[in-house]
């Protein structure tokens, strides 16, 4: 859902809206794991045996979820579907800036972005608006990744639900029934149970949703330790009946 909030005409919106569509077909075309033509998929077919050079916008993704991997005490992992898994399969991934390349020196390594490619899409579609000139937008993907710029027409802000967002990003993660379990622990590959969602504010989108999985996948020291290095971000906590 895009809502554009400014004086252009509904021509100029258009064009504004079709290079965000062009933008998320783009990262589509990049990092869907589950599409085995995309780039990633070509990576983790290929990356274990040689050295890949990949594009840009893949090194930066993959740079950053690994850099995050750390900054989340190693509760946000893309490689959790890895064959073989375990808490040391993110370290076979070796980056090369100067080739722009990605090695995979374990066998059965494969990365997985999609715990954080709405987050970064969300971060390209604010860029996106800034060329444009546009303040006032509310960009909602899934329910789950919404970026909120500006003021609702009628207000200050936009409320999503009973969070008031202004200039930042909201992005959610959690099981919302007993059979919709999706998110692996890192710390024993299994599926993170309970039924509970988790919602995180902040200005980044990329680090929203990477921090909103993290939490998810965390145990309770973890938790509070992701909370007070990560303070200046807003998380709310919703247990589901």
């Amino acid at each position: 859902d895009i809502i554009l909030c400014c004086q252009k005409s509904e021509n100029e919106l258009m064009l504004v809206v079709n290079s965000i569509y062009d933008t998320l077909r783009q990262l589509e075309r990049i990092a869907n794991y589950y599409d085995p033509s995309s780039e990633l998929s070509q990576v983790n077919q290929r990356a274990s045996t040689a050295p890949v050079m990949i594009s840009q916008s893949l090194y930066r993704m993959i740079s950053l979820c690994t850099e995050y991997h750390k900054k989340t005490l190693g509760c946000f992992d893309v490689t959790i579907h890895s064959d073989n898994y375990n808490q040391d399969t993110i370290h076979s991934i070796h980056l090369y800036p100067e080739a722009q390349s990605v090695f995979f020196q374990q066998a059965g390594t494969t990365i997985n972005l999609s715990g954080f490619l709405k987050g970064y899409a969300l971060d390209k579609i604010r860029e996106i608006l800034k060329v444009h000139i546009i303040a006032n937008a509310l960009i909602n993907m899934g329910n789950s990744s919404i970026l909120a710029l500006g003021n609702h027409p009628v207000g200050s802000g936009w409320k999503i639900n009973d969070i008031l967002l202004h200039n930042e990003c909201l992005t959610t993660s959690g099981n919302d029934s007993p059979n919709r379990r999706h998110i692996v622990s890192p710390q024993n590959g299994k599926l993170v149970e309970g039924v509970k969602q988790i919602a995180v504010v902040t200005a980044n989108g990329s680090i929203g949703e990477i921090l909103s999985t993290a939490l998810f996948a965390a145990d309770s020291e973890q938790t509070k330790a992701l909370m007070g290095i990560y303070a200046q971000c807003r998380v709310y906590i919703y247990p589901l009946c």
